[in-house]
């Protein structure tokens, strides 16, 4: 199949996908599918923007850029989010060009059109009689908190069922005491790749053998079933059975939700979260094990508690731990280039060189992140040439699965409307 198959021939595309095999060439290399994914799915969903953290004070902001559109991301004089186009109301010009910053109000640069952090117009100089500024507020943006982690949509009627699922993901998250707490740094990389082969990457650990560090921390026998297990792990699963059994007893006795639940793609907010341990000490992504900082996250009793790992579809993980909290989200450039963005949360009072060493905290995340690079960059070399023919996923890999169906039912759903 061309690379460069006209989206017109989608409909003929998502037909013959079988179950259980990888996209064919033009999903990931094609520019007229990069614009669909742009449209179908990013500015139709619930995207993870931004850490609470990152918006510490009334008037600090974020600038987000998703395909042509701009979604200025700011905290309120009444330290509530807002989200607003980063469009000028007078004649469209942009208005923050920084990734960050922060304002008093919200000026653009141009005709020095003045708005307050809600987005309402405070000033237009020289206008016509009559001219009425409630008319031309900024356009806002849909925009959520969950547990300190904010989501935006584009959309002007977005996916219902994204309150059910902040219910359900909320009582996991909240214990960790986010929204209190501060960034330790912040991470971009760029991958050389197509933003699904990115998400694709992310969903399975069949290539972890790949990760020496995060192998570390996490127990080798994740991603086989248990009858799968081959006999030179099997020490490593007993070790994992110990684990998750001490483990299960310490989140009952704290009152820390554990189960997993697991929606990937069988709602139009795909998501799957859970608790569980991690290896040697138990507490942290470290090459040990130990906690990576000194002050926990919350008031907890103990550090060993694994690791909360959530998924949100389409463009997001997390992994929470006593001690820090780590957050990922991707966001296409183009179509083989994607931004994947990792922030690292302590508490508000961890002091950088006293209670945490920054390297040690970013170390198995900034190496694995790395090394995913490198795979998705090959990944999409390899899925540009003309020899590429989809392959069959690994029931390892099923999380993988899950990820293009919920895409592809995306991409149905919008050839539908």
């Amino acid at each position: 199949m061309n690379a460069r198959t006209p989206a017109a021939d989608l409909g003929g595309l998502l037909a013959r996908r079988p179950v259980g095999q990888s996209l064919e060439a033009p999903f990931y290399v094609g520019e007229e599918f990069f614009g669909l994914d742009v449209e179908a799915v990013f500015a139709r969903h619930w995207l993870f923007v931004a850490a609470e953290a990152e918006l510490p004070e009334p008037g600090d902001y974020v600038t987000v850029n998703v395909g042509p559109y701009s979604v200025i991301v700011v905290r309120d004089d009444d330290e509530a989010v807002q989200a607003f186009h980063n469009v000028c109301r007078h004649r469209g010009a942009r208005i923050l060009n920084e990734e960050r910053g922060s304002v008093g109000n919200i000026v653009c640069g141009y005709h020095r059109w003045t708005y307050g952090l809600d987005g309402k117009l405070l000033h237009a100089e020289s206008q016509a009689p009559g001219f009425d500024p409630s008319c031309f507020g900024l356009r806002s943006v849909h925009v959520r908190s969950v547990a300190g982690l904010v989501f935006i949509c584009l959309a002007e009627e977005p996916p219902a069922d994204f309150d059910e699922v902040a219910e359900r993901i909320a009582p996991y998250i909240e214990p960790h005491n986010l929204r209190q707490a501060k960034v330790a740094t912040q991470i971009d990389l760029v991958e050389n790749g197509n933003w699904k082969l990115t998400m694709e990457n992310n969903r399975e650990c069949y290539h972890c053998g790949g990760h020496p560090e995060l192998q570390c921390s996490l127990f080798p026998i994740y991603g086989y079933a248990e009858e799968d297990i081959p006999p030179v792990l099997r020490p490593a699963y007993e070790r994992y059975l110990k684990a998750d059994a001490e483990a299960r007893g310490t989140y009952e006795s704290l009152g820390l939700p554990y189960e997993a639940i697991e929606e990937l793609d069988t709602r139009t907010t795909g998501f799957r979260i859970q608790r569980e341990p991690l290896d040697l000490a138990g507490e942290s992504f470290t090459e040990d094990g130990t906690a990576a900082c000194r002050r926990l996250l919350a008031d907890f009793p103990t550090g060993r508690l694994g690791r909360l790992s959530l998924h949100m579809q389409p463009n997001a993980w997390f992994h929470f731990m006593a001690d820090h909290a780590i957050t990922f989200s991707v966001i296409p450039l183009a179509e083989d280039r994607t931004l994947v963005r990792t922030t690292w949360l302590v508490h508000p009072d961890a002091v950088e060189g006293v209670d945490y060493d920054l390297d040690t905290l970013t170390r198995v995340w900034t190496a694995t992140n790395d090394q995913d690079a490198v795979f998705v960059a090959r990944a999409q070399q390899g899925v540009t040439s003309p020899a590429y023919l989809p392959g069959p996923y690994s029931p390892t890999e099923y999380q993988v699965e899950a990820f293009v169906n919920w895409y592809v039912t995306r991409l149905k759903a919008h050839l539908e409307q």
